[in-house]
């Protein structure tokens, strides 16, 4: 058996859905995916223990899967969206606190020498 390569050494095995969406890889995909699933167990039980009919009930847990998955999927992503927006403009803040720094271009040196 040969040895596996060394750059997937430190990767776990991935998991594609439907062959095309790689769980592993896509943030929120997971998370979704999980909580779907239970909320398509629930809703389908839940419906179930209410009314004994079985195929609507099937019905009922498929559309829960896909309501909850999607909420959970546009929940996730707009606060991945949110947190990547915050970064991006942290990360410009300490570039230019770097680059204006002890400079006449520095706001906080400006500030001070106004208050003096």
């Amino acid at each position: 058996m040969a040895a596996p390569e060394p750059q997937e050494a430190g990767k776990g095995k991935s998991f594609k859905l439907l062959g095309i969406l790689d769980v592993g890889n896509i943030p929120c995909a997971r998370d979704s995916i999980l909580y779907g699933s239970f909320g398509s167990v629930v809703a389908g039980l839940g419906h179930f223990l209410l009314t004994s009919r079985i195929r609507r009930s099937c019905d009922v847990g498929v559309g829960g899967f896909i309501v909850v998955t999607l909420g959970c999927w546009f929940h996730c992503r707009y606060n991945y969206a949110k947190q990547r927006i915050q970064e991006r403009i942290a990360r410009e803040g300490i570039k230019n606190k770097i680059l204006y720094e002890s400079t006449h271009l520095d706001p906080e040196r400006k500030i001070k020498i106004s208050s003096n």
